[in-house]
């Protein structure tokens, strides 16, 4: 079986040393870039199953090398988890709406870093299931191609958006934690910082139109989807 590949970007080296290692160590097959052009020279000559992702870069930053792969219809469903220094937020939910999947903070913990790593190839791997579809009102969910429409409109969400929506609408009318939905869409263990959850959940607000008005905060808790929708 072949190895998967994993892009790793960062103009550190110490820091591009510290990823291979510990993700060959894992099974990986490691790449290296240390800079934003490199970077989309190689996922474009060699696509990866996943990339690592560092935020600021040389001559193309990160956000960038982000936005371009997103936009590519060949590459954008290849996950990226950005790397990023602490104090970033606003660089994180940019890198959020443009389509990025995850981000760890440095510094990290290497073994954290392999295990969303994990997750992020295991939520991006192709699932056989029957179709399926959740229709609300003129709200349709195509469980099967993941593929949301409103009012006969499709609506282009995230694979986390997808996730969060698929969730709490497969469950609506009962509290969704900010635990349950990390465990369930990000597939990690509930200490992860529970804010990447509220950054997802206003981003798919603002998406969803009047729908969006259907995601109730419940404080001190997590979130609901109306019964009976907006």
């Amino acid at each position: 079986m072949a190895k998967e590949k994993i892009l790793a970007v960062d103009d550190d080296p110490d820091i591009l040393k510290l990823l291979q290692y510990n993700l060959e160590k894992e099974g990986f097959s490691v790449i290296t870039a240390a800079n934003g052009q490199e970077a989309l020279r190689l996922v474009r000559s060699q696509p990866p199953q996943a990339i690592i992702l560092d935020l600021m870069l040389p001559e193309v930053d990160g956000l960038e090398v982000c936005r371009q792969i997103k936009r590519d219809e060949s590459l954008s469903q290849v996950p990226i988890l950005m790397l990023t220094a602490k104090g970033e937020e606003v660089d994180r939910v940019v890198g959020f709406e443009l389509g990025a999947d995850d981000y760890i903070t440095k510094p990290f913990s290497p073994r954290e870093l392999v295990l969303r790593v994990k997750a992020i190839l295991k939520r991006s791997s192709p699932r056989e299931e029957p179709a399926k579809r959740i229709s609300l009102g003129d709200l349709l969910i195509d469980l099967d191609r993941h593929q949301v429409w409103i009012g006969g409109q499709e609506v282009q969400l995230t694979f986390i958006e997808f996730g969060l929506l698929s969730a709490l609408v497969g469950r609506r009318g009962r509290v969704q934690t900010r635990d349950r939905l990390l465990a369930d869409v990000w597939n990690y263990e509930p200490d992860i910082d529970s804010r990447t959850v509220d950054t997802h959940i206003r981003r798919l607000r603002s998406k969803l139109g009047k729908w969006g008005e259907a995601i109730e905060t419940v404080r001190g808790l997590g979130y609901r989807f109306r019964e009976e929708g907006p």
